[in-house]
């Protein structure tokens, strides 16, 4: 592979991903060419890593059931939101939660099949397979203790500068 650093979950294939279309998404001033060198890879990666994932305690393990997610569903996601100003990125486990300045864009977030959480003050997005399985509630930090943080700012569209 020669944009990933073999991930071994999901969620670090995720993470990745996110990193490498923050630095090379054309839209942000990298290479056409080179995103869609990483976008293959992320598909053939996302075949092989769809249902292993890494558990709050970091133990891997792999689900039970298959996943419904498609590799193209993140990378639309990711794609769109890297376009959007005054917003932060974070993945959290198999989770997305965008925060900042997130009014100014609520209906692309409602588009993209984001749910606001009131109690957390942020956006969130997971795949339609995840059910709670317990009563608790967790603040937006605790979530970030127990499943780690990956945080990126977006990155606005490149502007074109009048001489």
């Amino acid at each position: 592979m020669k944009w990933f650093t073999n991930p071994q979950t999901l969620e670090e294939l995720k993470k990745e991903y996110k990193r490498l279309a923050m630095k090379h998404h054309p839209d942000i001033g990298g290479n056409d060419s080179d995103m869609k060198e990483i976008n293959a890879e992320y598909d053939t990666l996302f075949e092989r890593l769809k249902n292993i994932h890494q558990s709050a305690d970091g133990k891997t393990y792999t689900a039970k059931t298959e996943t419904t997610e498609t590799p193209n569903q993140f990378k639309d996601i990711i794609n769109r939101l890297i376009t959007l100003t005054d917003i932060t990125i974070e993945i959290c486990g198999s989770w997305l939660w965008i925060t900042g300045n997130t009014y100014q864009h609520r209906n692309v977030l409602k588009h993209l099949q984001f749910k606001y959480s009131k109690s957390k003050n942020a956006w969130y997005y997971h795949t339609e397979g995840y059910r709670k399985s317990h009563g608790k509630i967790y603040s937006l930090d605790e979530i970030r203790d127990l499943y780690g943080s990956e945080t990126v700012m977006s990155k606005p569209q490149m502007q074109l500068q009048v001489v």
